[in-house]
């Protein structure tokens, strides 16, 4: 079974090696859209709204989370402090069990509370990426946003600390993530779908409990227990990649509690799983596409390739001699067609990962593949010790939770030509990918989120015209349909996931306008 690329955001390390460590994330979730008994209010928690969070020194975070060290203070000298949070673990049933939710805050730089907005809660994406271990990796990039918020993520149930899914144990998962995920032949088909079934009869074992609880609705109804829980009337967000579609389905849920909110790199929430999965062939193609023109056209001479249709066949052929005859790479293990594909996904996320991609591609055409598995490691969260974070199983629960459609291996075969078209090289990877959820044993909620908010606060969404995890088009379609005068959409036209972090002025210029100072961007705006 492929890993679909999840929508998330990525840090990357450069030693001898590249060591490359998984620090959000990429998703092709569509979440449901049943209502709760009190839109246009506060979720009925029992008595959990007036619990007191006890704020301490953050651990370093664990497996599940990616591992590493503790935190490192602000530049300035603040702390990051962790919370646990309590929630209903049915929110049908709120004053019944309750899960923790791990959060974790950077404390304002306001001088006073007057200057103090509130606090600013941000989802990186995935689904399935720990936000405990995100928003300090990244903490630097929201300085600004600190003078007038205290800075909040979370590790969303089902991730991380936050009752995580598991799955296979640590060597089978080495297997799973090398195995051929693109199948040529019935006997490789009969093996995929076997596959399929192990991994998801262990998840059923090993978090059956949580599994039927962890769909986007109930992780936007946690959002709103915390926005009480820490004292805010409104909540302020900044939702990036999946992180959209979750704040999209909040502000459907809760349209009256939304305050100032920005959603970058957006999911396309009238799409089900096929379609967002072709809208990610079409888009990591357009992203290879701009890499090998990148690359001929810049340098003097690119080593993987001597035009961009060059690069290209190069690539394919790379991948065609993989599937029968791996690579070595890291001790016992190797670089397969499977880790491959990952590995070149992962590394079309940023512009900045691109060089990354040269050196591991012209390593691999000299018989090492040790740069583009440490790339597929950061895709499927391979710590560096051998661990897995829980991000693969976390986004395949959550994308299970909420896609209504179970497809077959017919239905895969039929869809396989239009994928091919959108993506000679990532086409036949994603549609594969759609039997992901196959024997599942809960059901998906919905065919596509519901996102519709009158009534809501202006809301900015930027999309990026150069983003192959969520393409560009899904900024307008997320715009409209959250609803006139809610969505103000903001174009980026520039390469990777994402739009704010990439630095640009006119972006960075525009969002904290708006949520230092309630400054409403002019929608349509077009930033270069």
């Amino acid at each position: 079974m492929p890993t679909r690329p999840h929508r998330s955001r990525t840090l990357l390390l450069s030693t001898a090696l590249v060591l490359a460590v998984a620090a959000s994330v990429s998703a092709c979730s569509d979440s449901g859209s049943d209502e709760p008994g009190s839109q246009n209010g506060s979720t009925p928690a029992g008595g959990l709204a007036s619990q007191k969070l006890d704020w301490s020194t953050c651990k370093a975070p664990d497996d599940a989370q990616g591992g590493g060290t503790a935190p490192s203070p602000l530049p300035g000298g603040t702390e990051w402090q962790c919370a646990t949070m309590k929630a209903p673990l049915d929110w049908d049933r709120p004053d019944g069990d309750t899960l923790d939710l791990a959060l974790v805050r950077a404390r304002t730089s306001a001088k006073n509370e007057d200057q103090r907005i509130g606090s600013l809660i941000f989802n990186f994406g995935g689904p399935g990426g720990s936000g405990v271990s995100t928003l300090p990796a990244f903490g630097d990039s929201y300085e600004t946003l600190r003078k007038r918020y205290d800075l909040v993520s979370f590790d969303p149930r089902g991730v991380g600390r936050s009752s995580p899914v598991t799955c296979l144990d640590d060597a089978q998962l080495d297997d799973f993530f090398q195995a051929d995920s693109t199948p040529d032949d019935a006997a490789e088909r009969a093996d995929l779908m076997r596959r399929t079934k192990q991994f998801n009869n262990a998840c059923e074992k090993n978090s059956g409990t949580v599994l039927p609880q962890v769909a986007t609705t109930d992780a936007a109804r946690d959002m709103d227990l915390m926005r009480q829980v820490l004292g805010d009337e409104k909540l302020h967000y900044m939702g990036i990649s999946y992180g959209t579609e979750l704040g999209g389905v909040y502000a459907h849920l809760f349209p009256d509690k939304v305050g100032r909110a920005v959603f970058d790199a957006v999911v396309d929430p009238t799409q089900n799983a096929e379609q967002g999965s072709l809208g990610q062939a079409k888009g990591f193609q357009l992203a290879l596409d701009n890499y090998a023109e990148a690359c001929t056209a810049t340098t003097e001479e690119c080593p993987v390739g001597s035009d961009p249709e060059d690069v290209k066949k190069r690539i394919a052929d790379l991948l065609a001699s993989l599937d029968k005859k791996p690579l070595p790479a890291d001790g016992e293990r190797k670089l397969t067609q499977a880790a491959a594909l990952n590995g070149i996904a992962q590394s079309l996320y940023s512009e900045d990962f691109w060089e990354y991609l040269t050196q591991g591609l012209e390593d691999a055409y000299d018989g090492d593949g040790r740069i583009l598995l440490a790339l597929s490691d950061s895709m499927t969260g391979r710590n560096l010790d051998g661990t897995y974070s829980n991000l693969q199983a976390a986004n395949i629960a959550i994308n299970c939770a909420d896609d209504k459609p179970r497809y077959t291996e017919a239905d895969v075969r039929e869809k396989l030509p239009e994928f091919r078209k959108a993506s000679p090289v990532f086409g036949d990877f994603l549609a594969w990918g759609l039997l992901s959820c196959t024997d599942w044993p809960v059901s998906g909620a919905a065919e596509h989120p519901d996102v519709s908010a009158e009534g809501s606060a202006p809301i900015v969404v930027i999309g990026n015209t150069g983003d192959p995890a969520t393409p560009y088009e899904g900024a307008r379609q997320m715009a409209r349909t959250l609803g006139k005068g809610v969505g103000i959409e903001i174009t980026y036209k520039g390469q990777g996931h994402g739009a704010y972090d990439s630095g640009n002025a006119c972006v960075r210029k525009a969002v904290d306008g708006y949520l230092l100072n309630g400054t409403v961007p002019q929608s349509g705006t077009v930033c270069s």
